[in-house]
């Protein structure tokens, strides 16, 4: 059972979800720089780090599941949040430059439905990140934040689920060092710095960049790529056989 809208928004309203935001949106920015011109959506609850990209874009929208629940977003400005089911999205094909994934698939019935659904939307050159708890991580057991609820995925994991939904992972990286403990959320910066040096492995999130398989990308055939050397076309050899004969004449010479 999904975690319900008030539950999230109240845990990136706290401290601890504030370090989680930053340390997450940093994460992004960093891989896609500040988006401008582009096509975004998000997808679960990414509207905590949708807000850096939202000035920046030529149009960001969220998704967010039924069984979540939805919240009206971004505040006073005209609503750019949408419910709709994980694996039917009221998208046209290859509509996205970029899609982020947060809360989405730890609790998705359905993750190969839902990064399918990914496939479709996303435009044929775009970009997605999956953003999900670390199997290994001090957060995955911990029930007090969204990120102990669901399944956690190692990075072989996510790997393996993008691929199989025809999606190819270019990258990954790790985010949240802190502990997810209320009264150190003040040292997160200094748990990042030194636990991506110390302890790379024990981050609380993994993030994996992918993109679409298409045609395009894919190698041709060895015999695709080579080509045959010009031959000049073969002379019409007479066919072998006695010659023809006048009408009317006998081949014997009766």
């Amino acid at each position: 059972m999904r975690q319900g809208i008030s539950d999230l928004a109240a845990f990136y309203a706290s401290p601890l979800g504030e370090a989680a935001r930053d340390m997450t949106t940093r994460k992004v920015l960093q891989t896609w720089g500040d988006c401008r011109g582009l096509e975004v959506l998000g997808v679960g609850y990414a509207t905590p780090i949708l807000g850096a990209l939202s000035e920046r874009t030529t149009r960001v929208v969220a998704a967010m599941p039924p069984e979540q629940g939805a919240e009206a977003w971004p505040g006073l400005r005209p609503n750019r949040v949408a419910l709709a089911a994980e694996d039917a999205l009221p998208f046209p094909n290859a509509r996205f430059d970029r899609i982020l994934l947060v809360h989405a698939l730890e609790e998705s019935p359905d993750p190969e439905a839902l990064l399918r659904e990914m496939t479709r939307v996303l435009a044929p050159a775009g970009r997605l990140i999956a953003v999900a708890a670390a199997r290994n991580g001090p957060w995955a057991p911990f029930e007090s934040t969204p990120f102990g609820h669901g399944r956690p995925f190692s990075r072989r994991q996510l790997a393996a689920g993008l691929r199989a939904a025809g999606l190819e992972p270019t990258g990954w990286t790790r985010a949240l060092y802190v502990p997810p403990v209320p009264w150190l959320a003040g040292w997160a910066e200094g748990f990042e710095r030194a636990g991506s040096l110390l302890w790379p492995p024990l981050s609380g999130l993994v993030l994996m960049e992918a993109v679409k398989q298409t045609l395009a990308l894919q190698p041709r055939p060895a015999r695709a790529l080579a080509r045959s050397p010009a031959r000049r076309p073969a002379r019409r050899r007479a066919p072998v056989g006695p010659r023809p004969q006048p009408a009317g004449r006998d081949p014997a010479g009766a």
